[in-house]
């Protein structure tokens, strides 16, 4: 039978004290975030999805120990629960589909464009298009604000592939908003109103070489 020193017995309670304010530090200022995280990947359940991740955190506390840390385990596994999920709703619609069943059954992936501007929410929807990777990329860059290494942390990539993905998210980003805007009733609109007035001045123009 294994022997504890008394100070051994009174440092269990204190270690499990320290962690759980530790996490419950960690999850009133990193919750939100990580819930909009998930929602901007794509994720139909994103408080699920975060409230598993501080599970396995809980878990693993010992082997962090650190704020900085742990907050980076936390991303990532954020990251891989949401494309886990995003995979499993792909292959749940297209076992529907070959069964005839409605699709409509299926929980569907929409992002929360809750006090976002309009803008924000166009953009948000033209991210549900993209590659999971290039759309992680760009959320952790320009949502979250990292760096490429803590992106390369929370991706399980290195930091050229984080590059990688970025620069060709940011392409197919940039082209599914213009063909967007072009399509728009405002841009059709606008692109109306510009006939009718180049009309306008055509007629007026003929009036004046007919005098």
């Amino acid at each position: 039978m294994t022997e504890f020193s008394m100070a051994e017995i009174e440092e269990e309670p204190a270690a499990a004290s320290e962690r759980e304010q530790a996490i419950a530090a960690i999850f009133s200022e990193h919750h939100t975030p990580l819930v909009r995280l998930s929602t901007l990947l794509g994720a139909d359940d994103p408080e699920d999805i975060v409230g598993e991740a501080f599970y396995q955190l809980f878990r693993r506390w010992r082997r962090l120990r650190d704020t900085d840390s742990a907050v980076a385990y936390l991303r990532s596994v954020v990251c891989n629960l949401t494309r886990m999920r995003i995979r499993h709703l792909q292959v749940a619609r297209k076992h529907l589909a070959r069964s005839g069943a409605d699709p409509t059954t299926a929980h569907t992936i929409e992002l929360d464009g809750t006090g976002l501007r309009e803008d924000q929410r166009e953009l948000l929807e033209a991210l549900k298009e993209l590659p999971s990777r290039q759309r992680e990329a760009l959320v952790l860059r320009y949502w979250l604000d990292l760096r490429e290494v803590e992106i390369a942390d929370a991706m399980n990539i290195s930091a050229g592939a984080v590059k990688s993905h970025a620069s060709r998210g940011m392409t197919a980003l940039t082209k599914i908003l213009e063909e967007r805007q072009a399509e728009s009733p405002r841009a059709q609109s606008d692109h109306s109103e510009a006939d009718e007035s180049y009309s306008g001045k055509q007629k007026r123009s003929r009036r004046v070489r007919g005098r």
